[in-house]
């Protein structure tokens, strides 16, 4: 999306280069300075809004309201745990959670 914008606005620059020294060589009696600006700001602005328009027409994604399950709470503690060869016990540290 961001290469289709940027072409436009180059093209945009180059039409508008172009179309402003024809306009400064073709007059002859009278000063076109007033008309040439306006032909750019207004060039200007339609390229604006065309690529403003391209780049917010993609698909739009709206999340609904949802439950989300908080996580569980975990912490360490010392517990007995048998022994499997000989049947004994020993303490080990283990994870909880609820």
């Amino acid at each position: 999306m961001k290469r289709v914008i940027s072409s436009l606005l180059i093209a945009t620059a180059l039409v508008g280069s172009a179309i402003q020294p024809a306009a400064a060589r073709d007059h002859h009696h009278h000063d076109n300075t007033g008309r040439v600006i306006a032909g750019g700001v207004a060039a200007g602005v339609v390229g604006g809004l065309i690529g403003g328009a391209i780049a917010n027409s993609g698909p739009r994604y709206v999340d609904g309201p949802r439950y989300v399950e908080p996580a569980p709470r975990c912490w360490y503690e010392d517990r007995d745990v048998r022994n499997r060869y000989d049947g004994g016990y020993h303490t080990e540290t283990v994870r909880v959670c609820e």
